[in-house]
């Protein structure tokens, strides 16, 4: 179904009755992608809702396509966009991404300084997250929220974060800094302002708005082949980490899917 037949808004308490639907379908393609997630319970994904703290996609005639939620951390200095989800039916269809775009712009008015950061396995998610001006992060970047890293306890790979002492895993950390979103502006705009005759200065940019982390953008294939390889070493380790333990009532995950999204 076409984008333009359906409709992205903000929830509302209006929408709590399709709350059950979305965490069982949260839980199933969970599963389906061998991950985990932050279980939420439908009376979680209501308060979301009745809070205005979450968008919703649904056709014209009120059946229930899309969902993402936020999440914030440490009094609203750090703000996560979670649980997105689409429904079988409407996948491929593109709403995912206008469902990111309503979540993020949301997010920014509510917490208009607080850093947006997502983890994620999904190539997909990363570039609709890296179009709307996230970066590829390390863990040390996020929230230390002790409560956030809970939710990552349903996740399969939830032994291998912990063996990482929750500096690395197979998710992908990315963030959104509005302080350095802004400095970008702001150096784009001074380069503008230039007069001709100024002698140039090609370094100008690079001066006023340091680029900590690597670009996903342009470089999809790159990136792509950096995180397998990222995702094989920390597999190998982890089993090596087994097989010197030798403790047999550690049982081995196939984690094969991970690989072929």
């Amino acid at each position: 179904m076409e984008n333009h037949k359906l409709i992205v808004r903000i929830a509302t308490s209006d929408d709590t009755h399709h709350a059950e639907t979305i965490t069982k379908e949260m839980e199933e393609s969970a599963k389906a992608r061998g991950t985990g997630i932050a279980k939420r319970s439908p009376a979680y994904i209501e308060q979301k809702m009745n809070e205005g703290k979450a968008v919703i996609a649904t056709t014209h005639d009120g059946v229930w396509v899309g969902f993402c939620y936020i999440e914030a951390w440490q009094h609203g200095k750090y703000v996560a966009n979670s649980g997105l989800i689409v429904a079988p039916a409407f996948r491929k269809t593109g709403v995912a991404t206008e469902i990111k775009k309503k979540i993020f712009q949301l997010s920014r008015e509510k917490y208009p300084d607080a850093k947006i950061f997502g983890l994620t396995t999904g190539l997909a998610v990363m570039k609709i997250n890296s179009d709307l001006g996230y970066e590829p992060v390390t863990y040390s970047e996020l929230t230390t929220d002790e409560e956030f890293w809970k939710g990552c306890q349903s996740c399969v790979n939830y032994e291998i974060l912990m063996s990482k002492e929750r500096k690395n895993c197979m998710c992908t950390a990315m963030l959104f800094d509005p302080a350095e979103a802004e400095a970008k502006i702001k150096a784009a705009e001074l380069a503008k302002a230039e007069v001709p005759a100024a002698k140039p200065q090609p370094e100008l940019v690079e001066e006023h708005v340091p680029h900590r982390h690597r670009k996903f953008k342009g470089n999809q294939k790159l990136f792509e082949r950096w995180l397998r390889f990222k995702q094989f070493v920390l597999l190998k380790s982890f089993r090596k980490k087994e097989d010197m333990n030798g403790d047999p009532s550690i049982k081995r995950r196939s984690l094969l899917g991970i690989f072929f999204w």
